[in-house]
């Protein structure tokens, strides 16, 4: 589908669909009979469980394997009323190991009022222990790093892939809650400095926020984090580094505005909003518990995904790839995006033919040429210290341009990866 929609590619820019004045239209889920909740980390044999099979919960409430690990910032917010059913190992994306937490839904719902009785004074220690698993996924962590102080917030109004339009939606129809959002945000954590990012043509629409407008022709790959940044404050991020490193932080707007619903409501918002993107192309706004079954999205739209379809959590550049309709949505599922077997490009084993095109379709100014007979042969340290791995934003444009249909894209994510498990392998063993 990809490959149609976008064939007639002649620079190494995407034109932007802007949503505007024609908003797709918002499909809400039905109540799913049963979530997945996914903490991060696997469950000790040893530990002493706070939570347990056969436990009612509420809509709104805390849930972690121990105390410890609650303090540590290890824990769901529980999108559903309704009583835990099953706990059990879940792997994900590149072997992340998490505990999958089963809660069959009631069919009435009941709040937890914890958080309410605090939301009167926020503090960044409240939001912490309770905001950080909020749809859109805020970093709220970050700013209890004292060895990396953020000094700049930027609000991503844009969305990082093509076809998406989650977070255009929100600076649409959630300014309000964006500019309580950033209220929050300027008490709790003292930054002085926030940046929000928006298509140029939405700032007539913004009025007045506390934080400073950056209008941007939306252009992909433009609209990406490491060239936000570059565009807005001139810096470049030095490879092998991260955003916390120049003292920045990126947060969605819809991350803000769910952390403005919450202390303007006082209840923690359990519902995320994604575009869903059919074997055709069309686009539609979904909103859905967090923990829904993707399988529940389809039946909504009465889709039945073939054997050799692709189920793709993210947008047709940069998502990744899953394999079972149970999987779950998460606070950050941005898109979802179903590709018909007949539409899929075909990768190939065909050797680099040396033609160029992903040297000059490459924003980082990577041989890519070069980087992708290191990553084949499996040579990932000698890629990253010759030929720049680590400066790679990874827009997957070069997979795009491959004549080869080389799925370099791929190469890179799984080079990251390995050299990731090598790096913690000889600190833990160091």
């Amino acid at each position: 589908m990809l490959e149609k929609l976008l064939s007639n590619l002649a620079t190494p820019r995407f034109g932007r669909e802007y949503i505007g004045g024609t908003l797709p239209g918002l499909q809400s889920i039905p109540m799913p009979q049963k979530v997945t909740l996914l903490l991060n980390g696997s469950a000790n044999p040893k530990e002493q469980l706070l939570i347990k099979e056969g436990d009612a919960v509420n809509t709104g409430q805390k849930l972690s394997l121990s105390e410890e690990r609650e303090e540590n910032g290890a824990y769901v917010i529980s999108s559903v009323t309704g009583t835990i059913s099953a706990i059990y190992p879940f792997t994900g994306d590149f072997g992340r190991t998490y505990t999958a937490i089963d809660i069959d839904t009631a069919t009435t719902e009941t709040r937890d009022e914890q958080f309410n009785s605090l939301k009167e004074d926020p503090t960044l220690e409240t939001a912490i222990a309770y905001l950080s698993g909020l749809p859109g996924n805020p970093p709220l962590a970050l700013f209890s790093n004292a060895e990396k102080p953020i000094r700049t917030i930027i609000i991503n109004g844009l969305d990082n892939d093509l076809l998406v339009a989650t977070n255009q939606y929100f600076v649409v129809t959630e300014m309000d809650n964006i500019k309580t959002g950033v209220e929050i945000l300027r008490k709790i954590t003292a930054v002085d400095r926030i940046i929000i990012v928006v298509p140029r043509d939405y700032v007539s629409g913004i009025g007045e926020i506390e934080a400073d407008i950056a209008a941007v022709d939306a252009q992909y790959p433009e609209i990406l984090p490491h060239n936000i940044i570059r565009h807005i404050l001139g810096q470049e991020v030095p490879a092998g580094k991260n955003f916390e490193d120049l003292g920045i932080a990126f947060f969605s707007a819809e991350a803000v505005a769910s952390i403005g619903e919450a202390f303007e409501s006082g209840e923690i918002p359990v519902t995320k909003t994604l575009t869903f993107i059919d074997k055709r192309g069309e686009r539609t706004l979904v909103e859905a518990k967090i923990g829904t079954p993707i399988g529940d999205v389809f039946k909504t739209y009465s889709i039945s995904p073939k054997d050799k379809d692709r189920l793709i959590i993210g947008g047709p550049m940069r998502g990744s790839c899953i394999y079972s309709e149970n999987h779950p949505v998460l606070p950050d599922t941005d898109a979802l995006f179903v590709q018909d077997e007949s539409d899929i490009a075909r990768v190939s084993d065909y050797p680099c033919i040396n033609c160029g095109e992903c040297v000059r379709i490459c924003p980082a100014r990577i041989s890519v040429n070069m980087l992708i007979r290191f990553l084949e042969a499996g040579q990932y340290e000698s890629a990253a210290d010759q030929y720049d791995l680590y400066s790679c934003i990874e827009c997957g444009l070069c997979s795009f341009v491959c004549v080869s249909k080389i799925p370099i894209f791929q190469y890179i994510r799984l080079a990251k990866y390995e050299l990731s498990r090598m790096n913690t392998a000889e600190a833990t063993n160091g």
